[in-house]
């Protein structure tokens, strides 16, 4: 246990940082995750729609220093990538 003031102060600001991004994280994860649902039951309207919703997570989680900014941006194409094979649907 920390005994000096300032270290009691940081050891409780690391614990607020580490909640705050963890629900970043988890953020990202169910964002993604929802993508994934839709390219996976071939819903290319829905995984569309979705996937600007996804990209805001992404930028914000990588805004806040959550998760790195290349980890975002590899996340953000791959799912695009995923999105755009998705055979359209005709008519």
């Amino acid at each position: 246990m920390a005994h000096h003031k300032s270290a009691v102060k940081r050891h409780k600001q690391s614990l607020n940082r580490a909640a705050r991004n963890k629900t970043a994280r988890t953020r990202v994860k169910n964002a993604v995750k929802a993508v994934r649902a839709a390219v996976q039951s071939r819903d290319k309207a829905g995984a569309e729609s979705l996937l600007p919703a996804a990209a805001s997570v992404l930028a914000k989680a990588a805004g806040k220093k959550a998760i790195h900014r290349r980890k975002a941006a590899r996340k953000l194409s791959r799912l695009t990538k995923a999105v755009n094979a998705v055979p359209a649907v005709s008519a």
